[in-house]
């Protein structure tokens, strides 16, 4: 159950960060409106540098998803990872420009990853390999 929970959350964390992407690349003016920044000279390069920012973290998300999906040994590095990652990312906007949304976005699917993770590790069976 914590595995499908699991996939669950990180299929929506990607679907997320890939709308974000695609806004960023094709609709820079609009994205950068909804965080409240006009599009223009200045923040063109800014919107283009998010726009790649945001499609790293949504191939970490999808490589993520796939590591989880395989059942493969190294998918809690990848999920602590991005976790940690979007933790951190929900905090930091709340500190310092003072939005809950994405506290609540960010910092909560983050959270969840790592419990799950967590969950996930805690439930498999250790077993040795002579």
């Amino acid at each position: 159950m914590p595995r499908t929970l699991l996939l669950v959350v990180l299929c929506v964390g990607l679907l997320i960060e890939l709308a974000l992407t695609g806004g960023a690349f094709f609709a820079p003016a609009f994205t950068l409106a909804q965080f409240g920044a006009k599009y223009g000279p200045e923040t063109a390069f800014l919107a283009y540098i998010v726009a790649w920012l945001l499609l790293f973290v949504s191939l970490a998300a999808l490589v993520a998803a796939g590591q989880v999906w395989q059942r493969r040994p190294s998918y809690a590095t990848w999920c602590y990872l991005l976790g940690l990652w979007w933790i951190g990312i929900g905090i930091g906007i709340y500190y310092t420009f003072g939005k809950p949304g994405n506290l609540l976005l960010d910092s909560v699917k983050g959270l969840l990853i790592v419990i799950l993770t967590w969950r996930c590790q805690s439930t498999r069976m250790m077993t040795r390999r002579y």
